[in-house]
């Protein structure tokens, strides 16, 4: 199993002290943190794409370029790329460019994206956002493996013989599916014989593994090989303590914090108390123990051979936030690398076909 540290950079009060820091300094915390991802040994680094408040993720590939040349090893990755509201040959530049200064270390989630201002602000609707993430998919996924692409497009100038630079260090680039509570997106993965990423953070398992059944269906039914497939599954929080109840005893000032948030907020709650949200969240809060028992029954349904965390410390403070890392890395991770198998692929930059010196 595969870990990834994952970030929307979420800019808000922290939930227990109440201080926001400034943007400038959330920026850094970022940095900080992924730095401590590779250090601490996860496998993976990936930030979001917002467009809206309590965000400032809306530049994901200006993050990841500054994170690939602070670190050497760890993949970077987005999460997600909402392609609805990107034109497809302007995300293509930004990301092979980044692909190319981060040595091929780049894995792209891809989704719709949430939120009404983002759409608002893109001038993207419900009706249509569906159509412009899978049309932007296949324009983006032709220009990275076609030297000169045609395309009659409906939500961008259509192309014709059309030259995008530059051309792509990793041939091709590998691109998850981000799923959280539709069919579209896993129809569109398994279509095109891609692995999935499921959301698994708002809701209790049992939407996310119908999902994921799904998608395990259609794949078979478009021809690909079922030893093939990949999965990978969030989590709604992490913190790993000695014991069980230190663990609960010192998130519940943050889950209860969040919980108001919500209820201003207008947000939907489903999970009460802290308990029943350790208990039927994906949330990883617990005993070294606890923590690899909830992972082992995700995957029962899941099948995943991906997981992500939270980068951020959410509301401990930084000395918890890293203790918390180091026991998941020191007392969990390694129960998980052993005990569930890696995605059927190198985790390694696909290696570029030898150019031809342009002849002038």
């Amino acid at each position: 199993m595969k870990f990834l540290a994952i970030t929307l950079i979420v800019h808000r009060p922290d939930p227990v002290t109440g201080i926001q820091k400034p943007t400038h300094d959330r920026f850094r915390e970022v940095l900080d943190n992924a730095v401590l991802a590779e250090e601490l040994g996860f496998d993976g680094f990936g930030v979001g794409e917002r467009h809206e408040r309590p965000f400032i993720s809306s530049s994901p590939t200006v993050v990841l370029s500054h994170v690939a040349a602070l670190t050497r090893r760890i993949r970077l990755f987005t999460a997600v790329t909402t392609l609805s509201l990107l034109d497809p040959v302007r995300a293509y530049e930004d990301y092979a460019t980044l692909d190319h200064l981060s040595e091929g270390r780049l894995d792209l989630i891809i989704g719709k994206g949430n939120g009404a201002a983002q759409r608002e602000l893109f001038h993207v609707t419900p009706e249509d956002q569906w159509d412009r993430n899978a049309e932007s998919y296949e324009v983006f996924r032709r220009i990275w493996r076609e030297d000169k692409v045609t395309a009659r497009t409906r939500f961008r100038p259509e192309l014709t013989d059309a030259e995008v630079w530059p051309r792509p260090y990793q041939r091709p680039v590998r691109v998850w599916h981000g799923s959280a509570t539709s069919k579209e997106s896993v129809d569109l993965a398994a279509r095109y014989g891609d692995p999935l990423f499921s959301a698994n953070v708002t809701n209790p398992i049992e939407p996310y593994a119908e999902l994921i059944r799904y998608y395990r269906e259609r794949w078979e039914h478009h021809g690909h090989d079922p030893a093939d497939i990949a999965v990978g599954a969030g989590s709604a929080g992490l913190y790993v303590a000695p014991t069980s109840q230190q663990a609960v005893e010192v998130y519940r000032p943050l889950f209860e914090s969040n919980l108001a948030f919500q209820r201003k907020a207008g947000l939907p709650v489903v999970f009460e108390t802290v308990e029943d949200f350790v208990d039927r969240s994906s949330a990883l809060i617990g005993s070294p123990q606890q923590v690899v028992d909830k992972v082992h029954r995700y995957h029962e349904q899941f099948g995943h051979s991906v997981l992500h965390v939270h980068a951020d410390a959410s509301g401990l403070t930084d000395t918890q936030h890293r203790d918390s890392l180091e026991l998941f890395q020191s007392a969990v991770a390694p129960v998980l690398r052993r005990d569930i198998p890696d995605p059927p692929f190198d985790w390694a930059p696909v290696l570029p076909v030898t150019e031809e010196p342009a002849h002038v």
